[in-house]
């Protein structure tokens, strides 16, 4: 072990940690690998889930024996692709994005990874398409997946749980926010949304919840995974 004046930069040594059991549990593979690299050269923000956490909501997925998955923000679809692949032949994955260059180059990507006849990308705010796809009765989904914009937490959680069934995961992403998420009086809009969230979740008797803290290559954050009881 390091002694105090030898221990490495907080975030470098997270990182190398990252780095250590990504490259013994999730080796290279082509189809997330490419995905990254076109999400990169079509200049979209490089805020995707990392290989270990897409690792972590691809066993959560098959542990749930999920048939049908929501997505709320697909970005380059990386973690749509996780996701999707935890899915059997004849199971469903709705992705939701608001951004039309996002949604062209996650559809590109998904169906390069083999899975365009599982994935539907749903272009357009989720605050209008998840009325929509709640009025085609779709079936209750066995997990979702909350990965957009933070002020707007809590209408997403509130149309996931409509949107849920008894036994299925919910789970937030970036609810952390580097700690931001104690600071009542914070002003920062994504504080809020997640401080409304868990505010929600504590008062709601349909779920059992609870928050992780996380460190690695995306820094200090978490993830909130509430299960439907």
């Amino acid at each position: 072990m390091a002694n105090s004046t030898e221990r490495v930069d907080g975030q470098e040594l997270w990182t190398a940690v990252d780095r250590y059991f990504t490259d013994l549990l999730s080796p290279p593979d082509a189809a997330l690998d490419a995905a990254l690299k076109a999400s990169v050269a079509a200049g979209l923000p490089e805020i995707q889930v990392s290989a270990n956490q897409g690792k972590l909501l691809h066993l959560l997925a098959r542990l749930q024996g999920a048939r049908s998955i929501l997505e709320i923000g697909t970005l380059g679809g990386y973690s749509t692709i996780w996701l999707g692949r935890a899915l059997p032949k004849d199971g469903r994955l709705v992705t939701l994005e608001a951004e039309p260059k996002h949604a062209e180059v996650a559809r590109a990507s998904i169906a390069r990874a083999g899975l365009g006849g599982i994935v539907e990308v749903r272009l357009g705010r989720a605050l209008d398409t998840l009325p929509q796809l709640a009025a085609e009765k779709p079936g209750p989904f066995d997990l979702v997946f909350i990965d957009a914009d933070k002020p707007s937490i809590p209408e997403y959680f509130a149309w996931a749980l409509k949107l849920s069934r008894k036994g299925s995961l919910i789970i937030v992403d970036n609810v952390v926010r580097e700690g931001a998420v104690i600071d009542a009086g914070s002003e920062d809009a994504s504080v809020h949304g997640v401080r409304k969230l868990h505010e929600m979740l504590a008062a709601e008797p349909r779920v059992s919840a609870t928050a992780i803290q996380t460190v690695g290559t995306k820094g200090y954050d978490g993830f909130t995974i509430a299960l439907v009881t």
